[in-house]
């Protein structure tokens, strides 16, 4: 089949990420970033909730700028951030902000000292956490604050999907079904009876693809794939293959993840939908990359107290510090769970071996990176009990670990393996493209659409 170009669009929280993919050579023609800037200031400061209808503009004028330059398009691919929910009125639009995964109404008390989510985890069985889609809907549901003209719900990337091909239901990837919670991923499918138990009404969880579906774009009249999440989309995109690959992704957030071919059970890890009867074990702490922002942004605090003016980044700064990890005397010990984890929201970071002599910016940057890439190691080493393989191939993405060079040599001397970094940017993006590529035909396998993925 001749191979064209394919777009990949990754939603994330804070940008939107657009690719042109020459799918005969791999090679990423063009790459449009813009902020995303539909944020919406709630009325209390546990809510994050983005506009829907500005991040569909935003994507809407960014597919105009590629058309007006590249005329043959094979498919779109689509991906962004999971767990969130947007409702949907019976003609497929919005009537409710993006409710995005960081929101925390679902850590709210419900009854008898129980969050929502421990509540909804506790009566269905699944085990949800605040940002979880189908938490969301149980505290909106409580709370009587589901619009009224709402009849689904979906993730921004699927109401993405709706509104380029004009669909007014819609339907959704396992991986983003799963992302929004009561989904038994053995049999692919929202799990009514926990539903129920939830007192939810069934009819707002949307249907579930069965593979790769399509759908016609009307803005370039050409297909779109159903959306995946970004955790399997970086997964696909970074790794050259699945099966021998452990993929430690550092942004905004952090996962590390490892393939698995069959479903499997466990206590420290999420088990994901991939791709037909594929997983990927998960884990993911909640801080990741924020946790050298937050420390970044400490410092900057200082600088301008002590100037009373506005201070740049000091990213580049903080990397001439953390270089000398290797040497340092006194370290630090940074536990990086500033944000609590899924299982136990309120716990906190914690430092120690805190004196005189390590009282210092070198020791702090140090430190904070250490602990990101030790948080990760420990979700490793309890995915090794979980594999019947070990993988053989480190791979490192996203622009946390990307931009960081010390952290990269912390994550390589800690998993005593080289990482390798992919030779494009945008691993999301580029995975999408890839899955949408697999669901036109244009490669059999996904396995073979890896194929184009190359190293530095």
């Amino acid at each position: 089949m001749n191979r064209g170009l394919a777009i990949g669009i990754d939603i994330g929280t804070t940008t939107i990420c657009m690719i042109v993919l020459d799918a005969a050579t791999g090679e990423i023609l063009k790459t449009l970033t813009k902020q995303n800037d539909a944020g919406i200031k709630g009325q209390y400061a546990w809510e994050k909730l983005q506009d829907a209808s500005v991040i569909m503009a935003q994507i809407e004028q960014m597919l105009l700028e590629v058309h007006t330059h590249y005329a043959d398009i094979m498919c779109i691919g689509l991906t962004g951030q999971m767990h969130g929910i947007v409702y949907i009125d019976e003609k497929g639009m919005a009537v409710s902000p993006l409710f995005t995964w960081q929101d925390g109404r679902g850590n709210l008390e419900y009854q008898k000292g129980l969050s929502y989510a421990d509540h909804l985890s506790q009566i269905t069985g699944y085990k949800l956490a605040a940002g979880f889609g189908a938490v969301t809907h149980f505290y909106n549901t409580i709370n009587k604050q589901v619009p009224a003209a709402a009849k689904n719900l979906c993730t921004i990337m699927d109401y993405a999907a709706m509104r380029l091909s004009n669909a007014a239901k819609p339907v959704i990837h396992p991986s983003n079904a799963a992302s929004i919670g009561l989904f038994d991923i053995k049999r692919n499918q929202f799990n009514t009876q926990a539903i129920d138990a939830a007192g939810l009404d069934k009819t707002f969880f949307p249907a579930v693809s069965k593979s790769i579906q399509l759908m016609e774009a009307t803005t370039l009249n050409t297909p779109i794939s159903v959306g995946i999440g970004d955790n399997q989309a970086s997964f696909i995109g970074a790794v050259k293959s699945s099966e021998d690959c452990l993929l430690v992704n550092i942004g905004t957030s952090s996962q590390l993840s490892v393939y698995s071919g069959y479903f499997k059970e466990s206590s420290k890890l999420e088990t994901r939908p991939l791709i037909d009867q594929d997983f990927i074990l998960v884990g993911a702490p909640l801080c990741g990359g924020r946790a050298y922002a937050l420390l970044e942004h400490f410092f900057r605090e200082i600088v301008e107290l002590a100037t009373g003016k506005e201070a740049s980044n000091l990213y580049d700064i903080m990397e001439k510090l953390a270089y000398s990890f290797e040497t340092i005397e006194e370290p630090l010990e940074i536990a990086t769970q500033f944000c609590g984890t899924r299982d136990n929201p309120s716990l906190r970071g914690t430092i120690g071996r805190l004196g005189t002599e390590n009282f210092t910016a070198k020791h702090f940057t140090i430190g904070v990176l250490q602990g990101m890439a030790g948080e990760l190691y420990e979700l490793y080493l309890a995915a090794q009990k979980e594999l019947d393989v070990l993988p053989k191939t480190l791979v490192g993405s996203g622009n946390g670990l990307r931009m960081n060079k010390p952290l990269q040599q912390m994550i390589a001397k800690v998993f005593n393996r080289e990482v390798k970094i992919p030779a494009h940017k945008e691993e999301a993006s580029y995975g999408a493209a890839l899955f949408a590529l697999v669901g036109t035909g244009a490669f059999e396998s996904l396995k073979e659409a890896q194929g184009l993925i190359r190293y530095l």
